[in-house]
This record gives C-alpha cells, sequence and structure tokens, in this order.
C-alpha cells in the first residue's frame, strides 16, 4: 500500500511540474519558450551590435563579366545579390523567406540554378533564375529532396541528386532545362548509401559519380549516359579509404581527387584513366586537401590545405602538377573559390577571427602560377563592433585519459583573476572547430567575461585518419572523456575559475553536453543543448530515411542487439539521474537530422526528475535557427541563462 501511495505521489508530482511550466510564444508564434524567463532590455541593448553582423559570401562570377554575385542578409535570411566593382553597392536579385542554398552558374547565357528549402525542412528544390528580371522557374517536383545540381557543358541539362524514387534512397537524376518534366533515373542506391554527380566529360556524354558511404570510406565510378553502364575506378568492396572525385583533366584523360589510400591524410592526387596509374600532388604536405576547383580551360586549379585548422591556398598547373603557395592572404579560412571563365582571376570567400566572410578576388599570371594582388569586394558591416579589439584564438594541446594530445582552441583574455569558461562542442561527430569569426565568442567573452575553450576531441576531422576513427562504435564515450580531460585542464590554469564552467554545444555537440552533464554534473554550473542527440537509438530510429544507413556506420547499428544495449547505456535520457546541472534546450520542429523527439524526450525526463531546464523550440527552423529573429532571441536566452548559473 506505501508503495501504491508513493507511486502515485510521484505522479501527480511530475504533472503539477510540468503543468507548472511557463509557456509563451514570439516572432508570430513560431518561437516557443518554455520556462525561460522575460529576456531583460539591458541583454537586448548589449547584444545588438553582437547580432548585426553581416557576411558577403563568393557565390560565383558572372558569365558577362559583369561583376560577380554573392549571398548576404539585409532582411531575415540570406539572398542572392550581384557586385558590379570591388566595395561596389550590393544590388539584391532574390528575395525570398528562406535562405537559398547552393548556387551554380549557367555555363553559357546569365541563368542561374539554385537551391532552397522550407522552414528548415532540407526538402531542397531546384530552381531557375534569370537575373535581369528575377524570374524563377521551379525545376524539381516541389516536395522530394533535391541537391548538388551539376549543369552540363553545353548548358542543356542538369545532373542531380534526389530521393524522390521512394523518399530514402539517394540517387542520381537528369533533367532538361527545356523540360524540366522529362527527367531520368540513371544511378539507383540500393545500399542506403549517399551518391552524387561531381563533373560531366567535355561532351556530356559520361558523368563522374561519387558514391559516399562515411567519412571514412567512399568510391568513385564514371557513368556512362548512354548505355547506363556505370564503372569503378577509385576504391574497391573490400578496403575502406576516402576517395573524393573532384573533375577530369582538361582532355579527359584521367581525373583529380582526394584520398587517404596512400596516406594518413587526406592528398590530392590523379589518376590516369588509360593507364589507371595514380600520381600523388600534395605527397609533401602532411595535411588534409579541403578544397579544389579547376579553370574553365584546364590548364590550371587550386585547392585548399586544412593546416591544423587554419587555411592554406596553393595554385596548381594541372599540366605538370606543379604547385606555388598563395602567401598573400590573411590567416583564416578560404572556401567557395571559382575562376573566372578566362583564368585570370579566382574568386573566394574569406573569414578571420577579426573579419566575417567577405569575397575576394585574386588576380593571376596567366601562364604562371604568379599572382598579382588579392582585392577585396566586400566590406561586410560588423554592428559598429570594433573587431581589432577581439580576443585571437590560440591554439593548445591537452591530455586525455590515454597520454593521447587533444587540440584545441581557447579565447581568453588577459585576467588577474580567473575567468569563468565556457567549453563550445563542434557536432559532426566528424567536423572540427577551427579559428573563424565568431561574434558568438566574442559576445560571450565582451559581456559575459568568460573564456571560451573550442576542443577537437578525438573523431574530429582534420588530424588524420586513425584520429577520425577514435570514436566509433563501442568507443563512443572516449571523447566524453576527452572533456574531462580538458576539465582537468582547466584547473590548472591559474586564469581559469574551474569551479564557474559551462558546456555548449549542437548537433552531436549537444549529445557530448548530455553526456558532459551525466558524468560530469559536479564539476559544471550550466549546459546547453543545441539540436542535440538525447537517446541513439530513438535517433536513428526517427532520423530521415535518407540518413538512416549513414548515421549507422558512424553511431553503430541499432538493430544488433548488442549495439543497442550499449546505446542505451551510453544515452543521456537512460541517465538524468546523474544530470544535476541547469540545462537550457535548444530545437527546431523541422529538423530532419536530429528529430524534435530528441529534444522532447530529454526535457520530459529532466522535469519529471524535478531538474532545472529551459526548452526552446521554432516551428520555421530545422536543425539550426537560419532566419534571424529567431537567432537573435536564442543568443539573448543563452546569455540570459549564463548570466543566471555561472
Amino acid at each position: 500500500m506505501r508503495k501504491i501511495l508513493l507511486t502515485t505521489f510521484l505522479f501527480f508530482n511530475a504533472n503539477q511540474i510540468l503543468s507548472s511550466q511557463e509557456i509563451r510564444t514570439v516572432n508570430n508564434g513560431n518561437l516557443i519558450l518554455e520556462s525561460i524567463p522575460h529576456i531583460p532590455q539591458s541583454i537586448k541593448d548589449d547584444l545588438s551590435k553582437f547580432q548585426n553582423v553581416r557576411s558577403a559570401a563568393f557565390r560565383g562570377f558572372r558569365t558577362d563579366n559583369d561583376g560577380l554575385y554573392i549571398s548576404t542578409r539585409f532582411g531575415n535570411v540570406s539572398q542572392l545579390h550581384h557586385v558590379k566593382s570591388p566595395g561596389a553597392m550590393r544590388n539584391q536579385i532574390t528575395y525570398f523567406e528562406e535562405p537559398i542554398g547552393s548556387v551554380a552558374m549557367h555555363p553559357v547565357n546569365s541563368f542561374i540554378v539554385f537551391t532552397m528549402d522550407k522552414g528548415g525542412t532540407e526538402n531542397a528544390q531546384i530552381y531557375l533564375l534569370e537575373p535581369s528580371s528575377s524570374s524563377i522557374k521551379l525545376l524539381t517536383d516541389g516536395t522530394s529532396r533535391n541537391g548538388g545540381p551539376l549543369i552540363s557543358n553545353s548548358g542543356k541539362k542538369i545532373a542531380f541528386q534526389s530521393n524522390k524514387r521512394n523518399g530514402s534512397s539517394n540517387d542520381v537524376w537528369i533533367l532538361n532545362l527545356d523540360a524540366p518534366e522529362q527527367n531520368e533515373i540513371v544511378v539507383e542506391s540500393l545500399d542506403g548509401t549517399w551518391w552524387g554527380a561531381t563533373d560531366w566529360m567535355k561532351d556530356d556524354s559520361k558523368l563522374l559519380i561519387q558514391n559516399y558511404i562515411s567519412i571514412t570510406n567512399s568510391k568513385a565510378y564514371i557513368l556512362d549516359l548512354k548505355t547506363k553502364e556505370k564503372t569503378l575506378i577509385l576504391g574497391d568492396k573490400v578496403n575502406e579509404s576516402v576517395n573524393n572525385v573532384l573533375s577530369f583533366d582538361k582532355d579527359d584523360k584521367g581525373i583529380f581527387f582526394i584520398t587517404n589510400q596512400y596516406g594518413e591524410f587526406n592528398q590530392l592526387a590523379y589518376h590516369n584513366l588509360k593507364t589507371a596509374e595514380v600520381t600523388i600532388i600534395s605527397k609533401e604536405i602532411s595535411w588534409n586537401v579541403d578544397g579544389f576547383t579547376i579553370s574553365d580551360s584546364g590548364n590550371k586549379a587550386a585547392f585548399i590545405v586544412n593546416e591544423n585548422g587554419y587555411s592554406s591556398l596553393y595554385l596548381l598547373d594541372t599540366n605538370s602538377f606543379n604547385f606555388k603557395k598563395v602567401t598573400s592572404l590573411p590567416i583564416g579560412l578560404v572556401g567557395g573559390m571559382q575562376f573566372s571563365k578566362d583564368d585570370m582571376s579566382l574568386g573566394l570567400t574569406l573569414n578571420t577571427y577579426q573579419s566575417p566572410s567577405d569575397t575576394y578576388v585574386l588576380d593571376l599570371e596567366f601562364k604562371t602560377l604568379n599572382y598579382k594582388k588579392l582585392t577585396r569586394w566586400t566590406f561586410s558591416e560588423v554592428g559598429g563592433l570594433d573587431t581589432s579589439k577581439f580576443v585571437k584564438p590560440k591554439l593548445i594541446q591537452y591530455e586525455s585519459f590515454d597520454s593521447r594530445k587533444i587540440p584545441a582552441f581557447i579565447y581568453a583574455k588577459k585576467s588577474v583573476s580567473p575567468q569563468p569558461v565556457i567549453i563550445y562542442i563542434h557536432g559532426g561527430p566528424e567536423s572540427q572547430a577551427r579559428p573563424s569569426f565568431s561574434s558568438t565568442f566574442q559576445l560571450w567573452i565582451n559581456n559575459l567575461g568568460a573564456a571560451v575553450i573550442a576542443p577537437n576531441v578525438r573523431g574530429s576531422n582534420g588530424y588524420g585518419k586513425d584520429y577520425l576513427k577514435l570514436d566509433n562504435g563501442y568507443k563512443r564515450e572516449d571523447s566524453v572523456k576527452d572533456i574531462g580531460a580538458l576539465l582537468d585542464w582547466i584547473k590548472t590554469q591559474p586564469n581559469l575559475d574551474s569551479d564557474r564552467v559551462a558546456v555548449f554545444g549542437g548537433s552531436y555537440g549537444g549529445y557530448m553536453v548530455l553526456a558532459s552533464a551525466v558524468h560530469y554534473s559536479d564539476r559544471l554550473k550550466a549546459a546547453v543543448d543545441v539540436v542535440g542527440i538525447s537517446n541513439f537509438v530513438t535517433f536513428l530510429k526517427n532520423t530521415k530515411d535518407y540518413r538512416r544507413d549513414l548515421r549507422r556506420v558512424e553511431y553503430g547499428d541499432e538493430r544488433d542487439p548488442d549495439m543497442e544495449k550499449f546505446l542505451q547505456t551510453i544515452s543521456p535520457n537512460n541517465n538524468v539521474e546523474q544530470i544535476n546541472v541547469p540545462m537550457f534546450v535548444v530545437q527546431g520542429e523541422n529538423d530532419p537530422r536530429v528529430p524534435v523527439t530528441e529534444a522532447e524526450q530529454i526535457v520530459k525526463s529532466l522535469r519529471e526528475s524535478g531538474k532545472k531546464v529551459w526548452y526552446m523550440n521554432a516551428l520555421n527552423e530545422g536543425h539550426g535557427y537560419r532566419k534571424k529573429e529567431n537567432r537573435d532571441i536564442y543568443q539573448q536566452a543563452v546569455v540570459l541563462f549564463l548570466k543566471e548559473n555561472l
């Protein structure tokens, strides 16, 4: 009888806790806030400058040489703009309520092909834009998930990836631009892996096809569009290796690709199609090659090397394979590269810790690897902030439980008294914390007086293929132990306050936040989980069909009884009794990657256990917040939460 009465008491007590949560909505009902206090005007005012930073990513040169295209935000989301000359006015040419996705320039005329989804669902559609009139034509079915549009050299067809066959398979399709309804499937995914086109042969008769299985295993094929026969050219069925195919050479006699088959890092290589001979181009560089572009003539290329988190840019002579490092770039990150039609310019996006992403053009010599000058085309607003005072990231290493050295970037002001610490854990898990511009980090440093540490725990990309595999399968919690080792390191630093530490992370980083709260609640003051995994088994069952098999390669197959038992054991939602730290959970209702149910169940479990938890859910967002009005309130709430608890 006593047991029944106790159970009844707990039931009503839990329901009382749930019903006592204050729920309110903002942004026309699209943003739901539960148990989150009203944000003081002082916080809104303090954050205003940090929340009005823009960026301007390079998207491509115009075919008529009349400037270039960028994407930037002047309203709520990022749109496409035309810039005629360096520093000139940005002329907006798209006006959607959703941000623009990928962009491809038509090789013959002024048309632009781009992708866009709705509400963060990632069910992107492909559109054709005529810039002068801003007229838009939908090319896909309006419901399936589509991406990677690759326009043929003639400009008549587009190869793209789509799951429209059955909603789950990642197939390759081709559509005719004159009659987009006349599309055909050319590669079917029958094994749950991802397939996509990367380049057309010069006469458009064949396609380079990428088969992505995992971050450590990928293959490449050549598809004959007439016979529909595909021939394996990179990778094999037995040995696991990275083989990311990039492009044909100028004569279609060989292909450029990135591989880790011949070393610890991802190397730039060339495969001769006639002899099958492989030449490792970047063999003297002991870091990952993570970006590549080739000119229309095929005589020049450029590639990016990730050197301990920083980008280095190289120009490549594709005939001799000689390359030269570009030394005039600011120290930071490089991306979005593309050559002009005449091979005389290389457009790119540059980002440093003191400047957000902006568009630059590197002027080149005609027949050499020499370059003349680097010209900045856009000067994005930074909300009136003095970015020269931004704290510079410092690269450190700390020792983990198995004596392994873990790299991390620390942002900390010189201080006499110990500073509170925010540990920022990246997602992926195969991603990498890099020293980019972050108004969020600088906001925390400036407004909270905190130091920020961004570790690259085992399993992170950028440090070789062995490091990448160290958290796979049954090793999952070894990466969580790396956070414990970081807490140990913080305790040894006189300028850091080990009694005031918070953890923050999104996606897989959100899982790491929850797992850190399970294991290290006695050493933490606050935890912020953004679109994080709370239970690996429910996550794998509920993530979108087209992602499920790809994620099983990384996390383990929950259909195997032993793996299912292990995943249940390490899942934070099954260990809430060990979480004794204030928690802030942030989610997007339409998230196709980490479904909203992952957030709902951890919030419910924490509340039923009487734990303090704030919850924010955006009904018009997916895997992260892309709309400024939502992002602003989210950042303000995070600062309020950290102020109260840190």
